[in-house]
């Protein structure tokens, strides 16, 4: 009989990532079944995640640290599936402590800003000879490469480059920036692809590689997958608001209490939308009854809807929409959508664990949104204390415990 497994185990992963991006990207190899063994900065408190407010605490959420079992929500989130270890790598003798754990790794991955692996000596240059099927992967904002050091790399700076705030919002109002951090998010599924990719290349070659993965090039990618240049130049406005003409009837619209979303480009889908606003005499009308009629008169169109609904409660309209075959839904708050039973029971989101207090209602987080027929995924083992794992860590490689008080007597651990 088949034991079910992870489709990672067995294969381990040096995390040298902190903030989201990095994080991110570690926690999808820690839920796909990877050993993931978190290196952290004793002398900053580790990881910076673990500094962000708010804080699970013996009574709840806080927004200050009451005590050192006291962990922030953010480390809870992107620590859960992790080892942690505690390594200075300022200090000259934890190059070799790392390049110990190298040695015996499969993936690492790192987010420093470009050229601080370099001035650590332990860019991959300086690490692949320790381990020839190693795949080094790199997150950072603008690319591995020698002249990106001193450009910052924030979310908010990442959208503002890549064109992304000006695809929504208003025409002729100010940019928008997504609340979703979207640059931090995105960069990590295009590393983890790359990631996979090389341990793949590297299992039939024997050799792996160096994966350089910017979250400026990831999010402009993103939107690049639009024609926006192409949109312009036929007349389509970039920035459309609530509604998207080209494609009408699509767009958010308001109910008496409450908003919902439509999308209905297709004839189909656009006659159920007639149909559910009461208004059949249109379904053979010069106007409307074409796509490019629609789209030449979306705004007549959405404001019929718009009218139709203002009105209404919410679930009045939406049974309509529904009754009629028309794609509809109503727009949600993030409470409601991460509490929606079928997202909880594939596991796609899922309770968030303090490994000491246990959940506290309402606390979520993501979780592996992948569901295998013949693989088990899991993101269920809380995330560690600063440094939880150290002894443990070295004592597998061959450290004795002497030599371990030692490491850490001289602030190498």
């Amino acid at each position: 009989m088949n034991t079910v497994t992870a489709p990672l185990k067995g294969k381990t992963v040096i995390d040298l990532t902190t903030a989201l991006a990095g994080p991110y990207a570690t926690l999808l190899l820690a839920g796909l079944g990877a050993r993931v063994i978190k290196v952290e900065n004793p002398d900053r408190g580790g990881d910076s995640s673990r500094n962000n407010s708010p804080y699970v605490t013996e009574d709840g959420l806080s927004l200050r640290r009451t005590s050192d079992d006291d962990m922030s929500v953010s480390m809870m989130l992107r620590g859960r599936g992790k080892e942690s270890i505690t390594l200075n790598l300022k200090h000259p003798e934890s190059r070799q402590v790392l390049f110990d754990l190298i040695g015996e790794a499969d993936i690492l991955v790192e987010n420093y800003s470009a050229g601080v692996t370099k001035r650590l000596g332990i860019d991959y240059t300086s690490v692949r000879h320790l381990n020839e099927k190693l795949v080094y992967t790199s997150i950072s904002g603008f690319g591995a490469g020698p002249g990106n050091g001193n450009r910052k790399a924030m979310d908010t700076i990442v959208q503002a480059l890549s064109g992304v705030m000006m695809t929504a919002g208003e025409p002729g109002q100010p940019p928008v920036r997504f609340g979703l951090p979207i640059g931090d998010l995105s960069a990590p599924l295009f590393a983890v692809i790359g990631t996979l990719a090389a341990v793949l290349q590297a299992e039939h070659t024997g050799e792996g590689q160096h994966v350089d993965v910017s979250m400026l090039g990831a999010l402009t990618s993103m939107v690049a997958c639009e024609p926006f240049d192409a949109l312009e130049s036929v007349g389509f406005p970039l920035r459309t608001g609530a509604y998207v003409p080209r494609l009408a009837p699509f767009g958010t619209f308001r109910a008496e209490d409450g908003y919902f979303a439509i999308c209905a480009p297709t004839d189909q889908f656009a006659s159920g939308v007639l149909r559910a606003i009461d208004r059949p005499d249109l379904l053979d009308a010069e106007d409307f009854a074409t796509r490019d009629a629609r789209v030449a008169n979306a705004d007549r169109l959405h404001g019929l809807i718009a009218g139709w609904a203002a009105e209404k409660p919410l679930d009045e309209v939406l049974q309509a929409l529904n009754r009629e075959g028309a794609p509809a839904a109503p727009v949600r708050s993030t409470a409601e959508a991460v509490r929606d039973p079928q997202v909880v029971q594939r596991g796609e989101v899922v309770p968030l664990v303090h490994p000491k207090f246990g959940h506290f209602e309402g606390l979520y987080g993501s979780g592996l949104p992948m569901v295998f027929s013949a693989s088990q995924t899991t993101l269920d083992v809380p995330a560690p204390h600063l440094g939880e794992h150290t002894d443990a860590i070295l004592g597998a490689i061959g450290y004795d415990a002497g030599r371990i008080e030692g490491l850490r007597a001289a602030g190498v651990l």
